[in-house]
């Protein structure tokens, strides 16, 4: 089953769920901002993409700029910031088996899915 790190707040994101719902493929939605990601699921979903924790930052968020803007992290210390504050994850990140992309562009998403 697929799965989409969502934030039905963003167009992006809602860009991605709309391509799934076409795509006619089961798929569950992860409401990260509601019920916050795992260090276990992040790490999961990091080796899929199989880029570093920080490409998964979203780094114009306010809270990044205040608290993290500069600073230079390992992984774990970057997915335990993405746990303490979900807001600054990346989406739509979507999931399909071993494999895991985030959806700008939304190119991706597609590719992932055909």
């Amino acid at each position: 089953m697929i799965q989409i790190v969502h934030n039905p707040q963003c167009s992006k994101s809602n860009c991605a769920l709309e391509l799934l719902k076409d795509s006619n493929l089961d798929y569950e939605i992860l409401d990260y901002l509601n019920t916050p990601l795992s260090a276990e699921t992040l790490r999961d979903i990091i080796q899929k993409t199989g880029l570093p924790a920080e490409a998964l930052l979203r780094k114009t968020e306010p809270v990044f700029k205040e608290k993290y803007e500069g600073k230079h992290f390992s992984d774990e210390e970057w997915i335990a910031v993405m746990t303490k504050h979900p807001v600054l994850i990346q989406r739509p990140i979507v999931i399909s088996g071993d494999k895991a992309v985030i959806g700008r562009p939304i190119e991706q998403v597609y590719d992932l899915i055909k």
